[in-house]
Parts: C-alpha cells; sequence; structure tokens
C-alpha cells in the first residue's frame, strides 16, 4: 500500500533555526508567515508531491480556518489538514464550515481534531473544563458533527456538554473530510476509537509507535470500527549523512542553556501525555550542551530528540541521508503507519529536500506510486515523453 505524505504550514513564522515555543507557548520566526511567503510553502508542497499541508491552532498562530482559505485559490490540488478545537465553536456551525471548505475547494479538506492539552490556553479561549471533561465534549461534538455530515434528517442531541435541536446542513461535505485525531491517555483513545479516520501520534521509537497502534486498534475493534495511523515529525535530509548530522549540529549549537531550561520548564507544566512523553525522550533538557554532538540525543538510528528541547508538540526529527530517512520511514510504515506528516526548517528548503532527495528513494521502495516507466521530478511524478504520432 502506498503512503501518504504531508507537509506543514508554519502559520506564526519560519526560520533557519529551531524556535522556541508552541503548544500553548507563545513562538514566530525570523520569516513572517504572511499570505505571500504562506503561498510559497503551499506551491512548494505540492510541487514536490505532498498530499496535504497540516495547520497549527492556538494561541500561538494563525487561525487555520482562514488561513487555509486563503490558499485554496492558490493551489490545484494540495489538501489542507485544518487543526481546530472543539468546542471554541458549535458543533453545527463546525460542520458547516468544512462543508463550505469543501464546496469552494472541491473535496480539499482534512480535518486535525484538537481538545486542547493545556488549561491555562483553554481558558485564553473562555474555555475552563478540565481535561477529561474536554475528551466528553469532543466525544459529544464529534457524534453531532458525524451525523450533520453523514444524514439529511434533523439532528436531535443532549449531552453533558453539547445540545442541538433540529440542527440540519445546507449541503452536506462532499466527499466527507477525513478526520484526524491524537492523543495519548486513555479518554484520547476512546474518543478517536469511536470518531477517527487517522489516529495521529507524534515521533517515538519504533516499538512505542507499535504499542501506541496496538492500543488504538484494540480500541476501535470494539467499536467495530478500523483506522488508519499516521505520525508527525521533522525531518533533516541530505544527500550524505554527515551532511545531515551536520545540519542537526547547527541547529543544536544555535541553542542557548537559558531558552532551553525555560522552554522544558514551560513544557513540564503540560497536562499533555503526549508531551510528557516527548520530554521523557531527552530526559527534560537536563544535560543540553549546544556544543555536543547532535548524535547524542539520537534515540534510534536516525530518529533525533533535538527538536523538543525548546519546541512544543512534536519534538523528534528525522535525521540522515536521503536514503536512510526513506528506509526509516519505511520500517515506521511496516508497523502499520499509512501516513506521514513531517516538516523541516525552514519549511520551504526542506519540502525541496525531502522531494528532490527522499521521495525518489521511496518510489523505488514501493512506498509512493509512480507512473511505468515515469521520472521522479521535483517530486512529481511524471510520464515518459512519447514521439508524437505521425
Amino acid at each position: 500500500m502506498s503512503a501518504h505524505f504531508h507537509w506543514f504550514l508554519p502559520t506564526y513564522g519560519d526560520s533557519r533555526n529551531l524556535m522556541a515555543g508552541g503548544h500553548g507557548s507563545l513562538m514566530s520566526g525570523d520569516r513572517r508567515a504572511d499570505l505571500r511567503y504562506l503561498k510559497q510553502l503551499a506551491g512548494a508542497a505540492e510541487i514536490n508531491g505532498f498530499e496535504a499541508v497540516l495547520t497549527p491552532t492556538g494561541l500561538w498562530c494563525e487561525d487555520a480556518w482562514l488561513t487555509t482559505a486563503a490558499l485554496i485559490d492558490a493551489t490545484e490540488t494540495l489538501k489542507f489538514l485544518v487543526a481546530f478545537r472543539p468546542g471554541l465553536t458549535s458543533p453545527t456551525l463546525a460542520a458547516q464550515m468544512a462543508a463550505s471548505f469543501q464546496w469552494h475547494s472541491q473535496g480539499r479538506l482534512y480535518v486535525n481534531v484538537v481538545t486542547g492539552g493545556e488549561a491555562s490556553e483553554q481558558r485564553a479561549f473562555g474555555d475552563f473544563l478540565t481535561k477529561e471533561a474536554r475528551y466528553e465534549r469532543g466525544d459529544e461534538f464529534l457524534t453531532v458533527v458525524r451525523r450533520l455530515w453523514e444524514s439529511d434528517e434533523p439532528v436531535n442531541f443532549s449531552g453533558s456538554h453539547v445540545r442541538v435541536e433540529d440542527a440540519v446542513l445546507g449541503r452536506r461535505p462532499d466527499p466527507l473530510p477525513q478526520v484526524f485525531f491524537g492523543g495519548s491517555s486513555p479518554a484520547a483513545g476512546t474518543v478517536a476509537a469511536r470518531h477517527a479516520d487517522t489516529y495521529l501520534t507524534w515521533g517515538e521509537k519504533p516499538d512505542a509507535v507499535a504499542e501506541k497502534i496496538s492500543w488504538i486498534a484494540g480500541l476501535a475493534e470494539r467499536e467495530q470500527r478500523s483506522l488508519d495511523y499516521g505520525i508527525r515529525l521533522h525531518v533533516i535530509a541530505r544527500e550524505t549523512s554527515e551532511q545531515a548530522w551536520a545540519e542537526a549540529g547547527r541547529l543544536l549549537s544555535g541553542l542557548d542553556p537559558q531558552t532551553v531550561a525555560a522552554a522544558q520548564a514551560n513544557l513540564a507544566r503540560s497536562e499533555s501525555e503526549g508531551q510528557r512523553r516527548m520530554l521523557d525522550l531527552h530526559g527534560s533538557g537536563a544535560a543540553f550542551d549546544n556544543a555536543a554532538d547532535p548524535h547524542s540525543l539520537e534515540i534510534y538510528p536516525n530518529l533525533w530528540a533535538g527538536v523538543g528541547l525548546v519546541r512544543g508538540g512534536a519534538g523528534t526529527a528525522l535525521v540522515g541521508s536521503y536514503a536512510e530517512v526513506a528506509e526509516r520511514i519505511a520500517e515506521y510504515h511496516r508497523l502499520g503507519l499509512d501516513h506521514f506528516v513531517l516538516s523541516g526548517y525552514p519549511h520551504l528548503e526542506e519540502a525541496y529536500h525531502f522531494g528532490e532527495g527522499v521521495r525518489p528513494h521511496l518510489a523505488r521502495l514501493g512506498l509512493i506510486d509512480q507512473e511505468p516507466g515515469g521520472d521522479v521530478v521535483h517530486g512529481a511524478f511524471l510520464p515518459p515523453l512519447r514521439a508524437a504520432s505521425s
């Protein structure tokens, strides 16, 4: 089975260096994420064969719905994996927004449902529920959204957190948006099993990822459902392994101990189980040394935990030659992962490194489709030239 590759839109800004923050904390890059730059990024993702781009959600970035809607006309086939939080809007309005997006984009919407891992950030949005209650609300929210998407009948629902009466859509989304959902807590697993199409995990070691897949698959089986699985990773790929690790070393050398300490202290307060697991991968930065060999943060062959020293959320990167990165992706794919949501610093240049360097190796490994006899050019698969008929 072919794998699906997605890229990331850093709507808070971009940089040649690691940026501190995210996952509830403000962050910004020295490249402004204005519409002109985001159009460049979306175009680069499309040119290099990525299926969709993920946008973040939170106080620290631009609104995902508005930003991606502004990019529809700047692209042709690229899909948009829009992150949003249930509870900050009504389920009927969210279902309607998705239907409108599908109509105007001609079916290019995926959604990433994020319950919210930081109580302080949720309170800033006017949401004062506990973590467990947020998952309960997410379950009810997605129940209503699914019914609205899948049926013409009016929806009536009364739960502990969500209540609607005679809710209907003037237009149902076609096709139905694929729902991505992540989370490492028991409550997250329950909601994913009931409502997700694709369960998304951050980049942990293969054995930990395999355990997560098994866990969610078991929960989904009880719900008489089956899911796809995906992983969120950064990537530093170069022609040679030495070049890739030199780039990881450059990123590491650009950090200072004070920035790392402040980021780790902030992330340690997170309510997110997934964030705790990310912090455990590098020991919460206790032994940070920006002059250290970057391999000291290699927690598995080609899997580097350096990003998580300062960035919340996804904190690991695949580092290696184009061939090595492709082989590691193939290893994760064999575990049952079909979706790879990737990013790099800076996102524009790294999209081309992946498209031009890694994708040809993925094609040879059978992980992406290729026209018979075709060539890989800038990540796009082109048929061979044919002589004009006489």
